[in-house]
């Protein structure tokens, strides 16, 4: 589509789109007229006709995503430039795609393309899924069976992605053949001309509307930013980002480095293993496969490398095992130790630092064997796929190898936090995982994002502390301590929900609820939540900021609901979309659940008649990430829980009270089990952050009557 000479966009006509009467209204089933949404529009419009950036905190129901469509597309129709709209999960990603571009589109007779497009991993490479099927050392398993099944369904597959599939495969399998930026051929793929991420690519480049999730967008914008690689997003300079309240976790996640020993063992796996178990009809009683199995066939003289090489990386595996037994000791009880440079770690280092170095320089004398091994193949094969997977397995090592480097040098290291933690289901052998992430990313998100893109929009429902937005803004790198970019506007909104929360929802404290710093708080906790759920009958989310808290709650009240026909849910059990569903499908279910609970919930009608809040979402003191930031803070002159534990714990809160109400229509009773909230001072900061509702903040005994009477009024 040939670029159209810039023009600013009408915004009187785009909002009588969303008016009674106009385009888009009647096409909306149940439509309500709403000003907050109609005003969020507006900002939406201003930023996109001024080059400027735009935070904006929208209540729920105010319906955040036509505000920021119908710009979006009515500016993609009049320049022809192309906007990237960005959400946190996938499930947002499918409702604008499939349900809200589709309605706008109609609505406003737009003539633009749209494209969903996710991660690489969401893909299937054709070349991988060829070499995976011709190792035989998977014949006859449940792997092999789903490699047929994929194999079967690539014949007809147009995109190659993994939820057109109409089974889940195991991560095992699909992790060989998805694709893979580090072992992509490129133009030098046998399969180029079927490839799906040049179909997906192809589609993106065709689009003016494309959706991407968070973390591509942030592979996008670190591709760009170092010109390492082939990013699958064509250009753009007009971003919205949904669910912006997330920003800083999911950059946290992308850039941070990670390695445990169950991935250096599956590294090493793919390069050398043993067959389980031969195809039938086959000859011998061994045989091995693998990488450098296939590496060494393309050699001249093979003679005995591959038996060094074997050899280098059981070295590899043992050390790796040696290391994690160690970790897992200095993990202790608490499950997370941190190397930081305010404490004496003497006997950390001292235990892991030899273990770590011995690693490091294993996985650099494989690597440099390896390539060695590169430089005698013969021309004709020297771009075999077999080659690009090694290199990319070697690149892993290397990274792992750098990040031990990280570990024993971390007090030199003042912009990463470097921490082990366990891990392991309950009842399975754990592990540990060697981490290292930024603990500052707004320079980074301000060069990468806010700065080089002449538009961008962050929406959410959690944005804004009593209306300030400076907490998000400057972490975020949005603003980096003024109130612009580049000396370009930043608008800033907070567009309250339109549901009648003042008649609606009623908000109970105990005023003799149990701090959390006294020994029977835990014992309050037990009791209170069995006393609340039997009283709402079930319909209930009980909101934990520890599992271990969830657990005691959980044994004390299971036995008085289910005696009362009460079902009760418990995070962990289940994975988490079956456990929502099948609290969404039982009015007369409880679900106990922790952090990820606290957002992404959309329960609307009877299924949620109460929500009860444990505690207040202060992060845990033991988060090495979060630690790391505090201490930053404090040697800058500022104070940590004012500046980031206070307004991180008032966003997370609104999340969780937010998931109560999720249409006009609904009712029912947020009871928060902390007493900080009206014995502290602090606490008025989380009540006026709050839209206005019912209250009762009498005692135990009296606020469970208030309840009940305003659940099932006589």
């Amino acid at each position: 589509m040939q670029k159209k000479s810039t023009q600013r966009l009408n915004t009187a006509q785009i909002l009588n789109d969303l008016r009674d009467g106009g385009s888009v209204a009647l096409r909306l089933e149940h439509f309500e007229p709403r000003q907050a949404q109609l005003d969020l529009m507006e900002l939406i419009i201003r930023c996109f006709n001024e080059d400027a950036i735009g935070a904006a905190e929208a209540g729920t129901g105010v319906g955040k995503s036509f505000a920021y469509l119908l710009p979006a597309m009515q500016f993609a129709q009049a320049t022809g430039e192309r906007v990237v709209v960005s959400t946190a999960t996938i499930t947002l990603q499918q409702q604008l795609f499939g349900k809200d571009i589709p309605l706008v589109l109609n609505a406003t007779s737009a003539k633009i393309k749209a494209a969903l497009v996710k991660g690489r991993g969401n893909y299937l490479c054709r070349r991988r899924l060829d070499d995976a099927l011709r190792e035989p050392d998977l014949a006859g398993s449940d792997e092999q069976e789903q490699l047929d099944s994929i194999a079967r369904w690539a014949e007809t597959s147009k995109f190659g992605g993994k939820d057109e599939l109409s089974f889940a495969p195991a991560e095992a399998v699909w992790s060989r053949v998805c694709s893979d930026a580090d072992v992509c051929m490129g133009k030098q793929c046998p399969l180029q001309s079927c490839c799906c991420i040049t179909v997906v690519r192809k589609e993106a480049a065709a689009a003016r509307i494309v959706v991407v999730n968070h973390h591509l967008l942030f592979a996008d914008l670190a591709i760009k930013q170092s010109g390492a690689g082939l990013a699958v997003l064509p250009p753009y300079s007009r971003v919205i980002i949904d669910e912006a309240h997330t920003i800083e976790n999911a950059a946290t996640s992308f850039f941070s480095k990670e390695f445990s020993k169950l991935g250096i063992l599956r590294q090493a796996g793919r390069l050398y293993r043993k067959r389980r178990r031969l195809r039938r009809g086959s000859a011998g009683n061994s045989s091995a496969a693998g990488l450098l199995v296939r590496l060494c066939s393309l050699l001249p003289n093979n003679d005995k490398r591959l038996e060094a090489l074997s050899a280098l990386l059981d070295d590899i595996r043992k050390a790796a095992e040696e290391l994690d037994r160690a970790a897992l000791e200095l993990c202790g009880i608490e499950g997370v130790f941190r190397f930081s440079p305010e404490r004496e770690n003497k006997g950390a280092e001292i235990a892991l630092f030899p273990m770590l170095s011995s690693l490091e320089k294993k996985l650099n004398a494989f690597t440099e064997n390896v390539r060695g091994l590169f430089d005698l193949l013969p021309e004709d094969v020297a771009e075999d796929a077999a080659v690009w997977e090694t290199r990319a397995v070697l690149r892993r090592f290397e990274d792992i190898a750098g990040i031990c480097t990280a570990f024993t040098g971390y007090r030199e290291r003042h912009n990463d936090v470097m921490w082990i933690e366990r891990r392991g289901a309950t009842g399975g052998e754990p592990w540990t995982v060697f981490t290292k992430s930024p603990v500052d990313l707004a320079d980074s998100l301000n060069k990468s994002l806010f700065s080089p893109n002449k538009t961008v929009v962050c929406v959410s429902a959690t944005l804004a502390v009593n209306g300030n937005f400076s907490y998000w803004a400057t972490r975020c790198g949005a603003s980096c301590g003024t109130d612009n970019v580049n000396n370009r506007p930043l608008f800033t909104g907070c567009f309250p929900s339109p549901f009648p929360y003042a008649n609606a929802v009623l908000l109970g404290v105990p005023a003799d609820a149990s701090l959390p710093d006294e020994p029977n708080y835990q014992d309050f906790i037990n009791r209170a939540v069995g006393d609340l759920a039997s009283i709402a009958g079930g319909s209930a989310l009980v909101l934990f900021t520890s599992y271990l808290s969830l657990r005691s709650a959980w044994d004390a009240a299971r036995p008085v609901l289910e005696e009362l026909g009460i079902r009760c849910l418990r995070q962990g059990d289940d994975d988490r979309s079956r456990l929502l569903q099948t609290f969404l499908s039982d009015t007369n279910s409880v679900l106990f659940a922790t952090d990820s609970f606290w957002e992404g919930v959309d329960a609307p009608g009877d299924t949620l008649r109460m929500v009860i809040i444990c505690r207040l979402p202060f992060r845990t003191p033991n988060d090495p990430v979060f630690e790391a930031r505090c201490e930053a803070l404090e040697k800058m002159g500022g104070n940590a829980f004012m500046d980031i534990s206070l307004p991180g714990a008032v966003m997370k809160f609104k999340q969780g009270f937010g998931r109560l109400m999720r249409r006009s229509s609904d009712r029912g009773v947020v009871v928060v089990l902390d007493g900080r909230l009206i014995a502290k001072k602090y606490g008025a900061l989380f009540l006026h952050a709050l839209p206005e509702t019912r209250t009762s903040f009498s005692g135990f005994s009296g606020m469970l009557r208030d309840v009940e009477n305003f659940l099932f009024p006589a």
